[in-house]
């Protein structure tokens, strides 16, 4: 993929574990690969169509500026997730930030992190079965919005589906988001859990009656398990109302284990 190159900003900041680093500041060196397609301003000149690297550069110095971090890979890790934030166009950022002279007793030129941050595409399942279950949908699919490391990129139809798992209880309301995200994995699904939990989610019965469920089903490509977290999401190929509305929205995405598409998915459990 093409990529603008910053080789060697130079930054003065307030960076450090020590008092003296927070209250005198030093400098700080940044390089970096900013990857987007540049096809198009090579073909029409128009700097619309890429990053203006001057207004770039301007926007890191004055944010490392404006937030202290007694650790140089909080700095970098936020530095990399406010490019992608403010510049929708790049789509993965490699970033190192270095810090000359660093104080640590021995000879050395400088010490660095080194972190790549990229977009990731995220598919979200959500059900609720109490109270107006159509609002706390519409809410949570808000709330995912309006973060600032989301975007909700589609959102299916709300599907009325039975209760699963045996247990006796009312119909549920379900759906289906695309999200582009900057979030990892378990940062996603600790955002969901807050999102649930502003909800007045609670687990006291296994499928069980809930306000607001919200399952991680794909990410991009990836395929995990922890104690926390199963991705693709361990019962996706046996529930309706997970494939229906993930057909709706992305009939041709595969699952990263079987190869099948979701249309394909949805097409098995109805033969």
């Amino acid at each position: 993929m093409d990529y603008i190159l910053i080789e060697n900003l130079i930054l003065f900041a307030n960076h450090g574990v020590l008092p003296e680093e927070n209250r005198l500041g030093q400098k700080f060196v940044l390089s970096g690969r900013l990857y987007m397609d540049l096809s198009e301003a090579g073909e029409t000149d128009d700097i619309n169509k890429t990053v203006n690297y001057a207004e770039l550069c301007a926007m890191i110095t004055d944010y490392t500026k404006a937030h202290t971090c007694r650790l140089i890979e909080s700095a970098v890790s936020q530095i990399a997730d406010e490019i992608l934030i403010s510049y929708p166009l790049i789509k993965k950022a490699e970033l190192t930030l270095r810090k000359p002279w660093a104080p640590i007793g021995l000879p050395i030129d400088c010490a660095g992190v080194s972190v790549t941050r990229e977009r990731h595409t995220a598919y979200v399942a959500l059900g609720s079965n109490m109270g107006d279950r159509k609002a706390y949908l519409d809410e949570a699919v808000e709330k995912l919005d309006s973060d600032k490391k989301n975007r909700v990129v589609r959102v299916s139809d709300y599907i009325e589906t039975d209760p699963y798992g045996g247990v006796e209880q009312d119909k549920f309301l379900n759906g289906a988001i695309e999200l582009e995200t900057l979030y990892s994995p378990i940062q996603l699904l600790k955002r969901l859990n807050e999102i649930e939990a502003q909800a007045h989610r609670e687990r006291k019965i296994h499928w069980g009656p809930r306000t607001l469920d919200l399952d991680i089903i794909l990410y991009d490509d990836v395929v995990m398990q922890t104690e926390r977290l199963t991705i693709p999401h361990i019962d996706m190929c046996s529930r309706d109302f997970v494939l229906r509305p993930m057909a709706q929205i992305a009939p041709y995405k595969r699952h990263p284990v079987n190869g099948k598409t979701m249309m394909e998915l949805v097409e098995l459990m109805e033969s």
